[in-house]
């Protein structure tokens, strides 16, 4: 359904099974989840879908090796069971990443953790070889019965500076063991809502849509787009919305029986580094590190760059957040501890980026010992309103399992069935992802008139879904854009069929172009041409909305108009290079 149908539909009949509340991977879920139950389920959100944590995270896809500490230990179990279902599931996004840590004790952290556990410290500490032995221990017990991926090895001091020379010379040992990563995490929830609204005509979304409190109990739905505005009548609200939770429940649910916050996110801000000596140094491993103070820290390869990350700041209002100056400062400065002799130019900082943890509520003074495991609540609300069922928590490995939950919870509010499980189903290009790919890329290639070369690359962002694409690509005239690996009739497709409303959404989040750092100003004019033409915006609305992504660029990605000019000129120089040797 389009957004002109939905609202046609609640015209006709305002009443709906369950409103879920919220677009991020969460919110997602549970919608794709109710939708294969055959529930009559529409979902809303305020912004772009994934356009929040979902889009911020570490592109880490993990059991959690640290909260251990915790002594969380289901969390790490359940995390490490929907690593490997979507290894299985998401082939196309999500891919093993071995993973070493650097160890500069032998026996620290022992005590320190053993105290922790028992609840007498919450301060950080240094983790040893032994705690470290220990926990990877653990890891290979909870997977020994999928055995998806190699057990940890640990290395002396000679042979890891042998393998990664750059590395700090202090340490005295490493470790190497395999989690995954996940390669776009923002198309795959895509996916999951291109799932759910495959499941019939009784499920529906809307991205840039709100819900709003039209009386006490009685909600309105507000399109940001059109205009339009219509009636709902829920039975039941699904509370998705992440760091945002408290907000919403103040703002829609004011007679609820439980005003007790329930959220507590923390800030993680992240850099995108666009340098050949740090991209080498790493040697294909994520480098799994503690910075001076005691905090995990992150860096690994993604998409032709270096990932590096995170900070862990408490933060009270979710919608301001992006990475300050300070914290560049300290992320660089721990990439220079773990590898002192790789010197980052502040040109080589290519994106960064920022978002909320949605953690439960707590008042541990330090931000890494608030607990990462999710649960779901139900808020009664004693104004007659439907009850509202509060997802709180969760961390993006879990999605699926967060939202089979929160989905198992509504369906006996409502008095439902399960009819389908999706621990064994495919994610969108997932499905009938071929073992044998360049047979597989032959065929479409054969099929469409695409060359192999493209079909690759398609195969790659896309997964089997690519066929899809391939085919609107030979269907019509296409022309090349200032990025050679994209074209118009692509980014045409995207457009229609992924609830593209503004330029942000093309590329920053159905596209890779912004955080891998290939974005110049000629490719967000040229896609600023071809959405203004399928929106029919006149050129005044395409000058704003130009005005509008070059700002959000700059303000919360430090990716300023200049920086896109000098891209320009580097493809340029890089296009004429390739022609002369051509």
């Amino acid at each position: 359904m389009n957004r002109e149908e939905i609202f046609n539909g609640l015209a006709k009949s305002p009443k709906v099974d369950v409103c879920v509340l919220g677009g991020g991977i969460n919110g997602l879920s549970v919608f794709r989840e109710l939708a294969l139950q055959g529930v009559n389920v529409l979902l809303v959100e305020k912004h772009d879908y994934c356009s929040g944590a979902s889009a911020a995270l570490s592109r880490m896809v993990h059991g959690g090796l640290r909260y251990l500490e915790n002594g969380e230990f289901s969390l790490v179990r359940e995390s490490l069971v929907e690593r490997d279902r979507l290894l299985k599931n998401a082939p196309h996004y999500v891919a093993p990443l071995p993973t070493t840590v650097p160890v500069f004790d032998i026996f620290s952290g022992l005590a320190n953790g053993a105290v922790r556990f028992l609840g007498l410290t919450r301060r950080p500490s240094r983790r040893g070889a032994v705690a470290v032995k220990m926990g990877l221990g653990i890891y290979d017990f909870l997977t020994r019965k999928r055995a998806l991926m190699p057990k940890h090895a640990f290395r002396g001091r000679r042979a890891t500076l042998a393998r990664w020379p750059a590395l700090n010379p202090d340490i005295k040992s490493s470790a190497t063991y395999y989690d995954a990563w996940v390669s776009q995490p923002e198309r795959l929830g895509i996916e999951l809502l291109k799932d759910g609204l495959a499941a019939g005509s009784h499920a529906g979304a809307l991205n840039y849509a709100e819900l709003t409190l039209a009386a006490p109990g009685r909600f309105e739905l507000k399109d940001g787009i059109s205009g339009a505005s219509a009636a709902i009548e829920p039975s039941l609200i699904i509370n998705a919305t992440g760091g945002w939770i408290d907000i919403a429940n103040s703002a829609l649910f004011a007679a609820a029986s439980k005003p007790a916050p329930l959220m507590g996110g923390t800030k993680g801000s992240h850099l995108i580094i666009d340098n050949t000596a740090l991209m080498e140094a790493l040697d294909g491993h994520m480098i799994y590190y503690e910075n001076e103070d005691g905090r995990i820290c992150i860096l690994f390869p993604y998409l032709g760059k270096v990932l590096v990350g995170s900070t862990d700041i408490r933060v009270d209002d979710p919608s301001t957040v992006r990475c300050e100056p300070d914290e560049r400062d300290y992320i660089l400065q721990s990439l220079a501890f773990v590898l002192p002799d790789i010197k980052i130019r502040p040109d080589e900082v290519v994106y960064q980026f920022a978002g909320v943890r949605p953690l439960p509520a707590s008042q541990d003074s330090f931000t890494g010992r608030i607990p990462r495991d999710h649960f779901c609540t139900f808020v009664e609300c004693r104004d007659g309103g439907a009850p509202v069922l509060c997802m709180i928590g969760g961390k993006w490995t879990t999605f699926r399992s967060f939202g089979e939950m929160a989905a198992d919870l509504a369906l006996k509010r409502l008095e439902k069935q399960r009819r389908v499980s999706t621990g064994d189903r495919a994610i969108g290009g997932g499905r009938h992802f071929p073992s044998d790919r360049e047979a597989w890329v032959h065929d479409v290639a054969a099929a469409t008139g695409l060359s192999g070369a493209r079909v690759h690359t398609l195969l790659a962002r896309y997964g089997t879904d690519s066929t899809l694409i391939a085919d609107f690509i030979a269907a019509g005239t296409d022309h090349a854009l200032p990025h050679p690996d994209y074209s118009a009739r692509e980014l045409q497709f995207l457009i229609r069929s992924e609830a593209v409303e503004h330029l942000d959404d093309l590329l920053l989040r159905r596209t890779t172009l912004a955080i891998s750092g290939e974005l110049s100003l000629d490719m967000v004019d040229a896609a600023l041409a071809l959405l203004a033409i399928e929106k029919h915006w006149p050129p005044v609305q395409a000058a704003t909305e130009r005005k509008r992504f070059l700002t959000l660029l700059a303000e919360r990605h430090g990716v300023d108009e200049q920086t896109l000019s000098v891209r320009n000129e580097q493809r340029s120089a890089l296009c004429e290079t390739t022609a002369r040797s051509g």
